[in-house]
């Protein structure tokens, strides 16, 4: 009979094996255009997709049920803190960033853009951004789940609950935060994924903040024992952090080593958070005590 590790850890390496091959399709296409918005964005959902579809053929493989992935709902108040911690860190670390004047609020020529955009007439700007906000709030956040829940399927699907089962909570946040942002790195230093920052630093602002933010993803997955959770925070993550925030502020000079997921603060701002939540890993034993 096989050691249950050296069965998780084959399970690991499978899904990552088919995730790669997958993977390096879209990493050729994106590559070759130079743009993670290539092939009018479907390039960037193809990828996005591929440790989904990779966790899928992963289960088939192993003849195991797909149920397992966690596609129940769970408890309504881990999906809507789920939703609403992406925008908490993000206004923290904005705020800091306009404050010290690394860089301003507000770009007054993507307001602009907001305004005609909207096309209610002479509206104040205070009136135009809140409008924007809430519209990407609620329909860019659904639009959003479907990219996010292609990725979310095989990070927090499979990849956490199997790596949980054999090595907690800490190293699982650690080693899967890695994984994730690894597979982000090819179109880091060879396409446009970047605000324009060096590739060296942006992929340590990168890594840092990918492997924090996985020790919120990873606590909220084993608590709810759903997904979704994993799936509504990316879609937050995403949506409010590169269509709110960041065009939000305007540039004063060296603004794009500050601002996003490829500068300073953010991941500062989420070490923070991943601490918190590690603080809170042992009520995490109490679901697994409480599911024997």
């Amino acid at each position: 009979m096989k050691n249950p590790n050296t069965k998780s850890f084959q399970s690991v390496g499978i899904f990552l094996a088919i995730t790669l091959a997958l993977s390096s399709i879209f990493y050729f296409l994106i590559i070759r255009s130079g743009m993670t918005g290539g092939g009018f964005g479907t390039y960037a959902t193809g990828i996005m997709w591929c440790p989904g579809i990779s966790a899928l053929i992963t289960m088939w493989i192993l003849k195991r049920d797909i149920k397992e992935l966690g596609w129940g709902w769970g408890k309504t108040r881990y999906q809507v803190c789920s939703f609403a911690i992406p925008v908490l860190y993000a206004l923290i670390a904005y705020v800091i960033i306009w404050v010290l004047g690394w860089g301003g609020f507000y770009n007054k020529d993507f307001v602009k853009q907001i305004s005609e955009s909207i096309g209610l007439g002479q509206l104040s700007d205070g009136i135009n951004i809140t409008l924007y906000v809430i519209l990407i709030g609620i329909f860019g956040t659904i639009r959003s789940v479907a990219n996010a829940l292609g990725e979310e399927i095989g990070w927090r699907g499979f990849l956490v609950p199997e790596l949980y089962k054999t090595m907690g909570y800490t190293k699982t946040s650690i080693l899967s935060g890695l994984i994730w942002s690894v597979w982000h790195l090819p179109i880091l230093f060879f396409a446009d994924y970047n605000l324009g920052t060096p590739s060296w630093y942006a992929m340590i602002c990168f890594v840092i903040l990918i492997i924090s933010i996985s020790f919120i993803l990873t606590w909220f997955r084993i608590r709810s024992n759903s997904l979704w959770t994993a799936a509504l925070l990316h879609a937050s993550h995403n949506r409010f952090i590169q269509d709110v925030f960041t065009p939000l502020t305007q540039d004063t000079g060296n603004t794009n080593y500050f601002i996003d997921e490829f500068g300073i603060v953010l991941p500062v701002v989420c070490i923070g958070f991943a601490v918190y939540f590690w603080s809170r890993r042992k009520e995490l034993n109490f679901v697994a005590n409480k599911a024997r």
